[in-house]
């Protein structure tokens, strides 16, 4: 296999963590998660609630009938419970580019190398079923916490996008940080220490 079929159910996994493709039947598992304070403070597109929820993954779903997006839901099997979402998106075969993106989780799911074992399915996924070259990442500047948990997971920082996007308290603009892997520094390096993390973290 070497190009994302997006009608195909893909399910990622191992002994900590299954991802499965993101389904309108999911809106119940991850309504809770959904209202937890502050969750949505870096996201253009709000989920918070049933009714933004719903609008949210009818939204992402919707864009995996168009070859857009695949999401996938995020499945912790120690805690046995849904912690949250992520998804591939602006997919190129031809440039041998995907995007890695809208990630979230509950809080009782991060810190607790959740997040390594789904990136690491991911990559794993990317670069060698895809055999895409590179995984680019953005994350909205004054979001430190996401932007560390991407190079603690490898991702190198590449640029800014510019007053990209309105500021937070919508009274100026705000930059994005872009971050990416590439396919010889994964097969180079960062597998074997994401690798290595995931042993030293179960």
């Amino acid at each position: 296999m070497s190009e994302l079929d997006f009608s195909k159910d893909y399910i990622l996994e191992n002994d900590k963590v299954r991802l499965s493709p993101l389904k309108m039947e999911h809106v119940e598992s991850l309504l809770d998660i959904s209202e937890e304070t502050n969750l949505w403070t870096y996201f253009l597109e709000k989920g918070n609630g049933l009714k933004n929820l719903t609008n949210y993954i009818s939204s992402t779903v919707n864009n995996r009938k168009h070859k857009k997006e695949y999401p996938f839901i995020v499945f912790d099997k120690i805690k046995n419970r849904y912690a949250g979402t992520t998804r591939f998106y602006d997919y190129s075969k031809e440039l041998k580019n995907i995007k890695l993106g809208h990630t979230w989780y509950g809080k009782s799911f991060r810190g607790t190398g959740l997040n390594k074992h789904t990136k690491y399915l991911l990559f794993e996924f990317a670069f060698e079923k895809l055999k895409v070259e590179r995984v680019g990442f953005g994350a909205h500047a004054e979001n430190k916490v996401s932007i560390a948990a991407m190079k603690g997971v490898g991702c190198k920082e590449e640029g800014v996008l510019r007053s990209f996007m309105p500021s937070l308290n919508n009274t100026g603009r705000a930059n994005i940080i872009l971050l990416s892997v590439l396919k010889e520094e994964w097969d180079n390096t960062i597998q074997f220490k994401l690798k290595n993390k995931l042993t030293n973290t179960d």
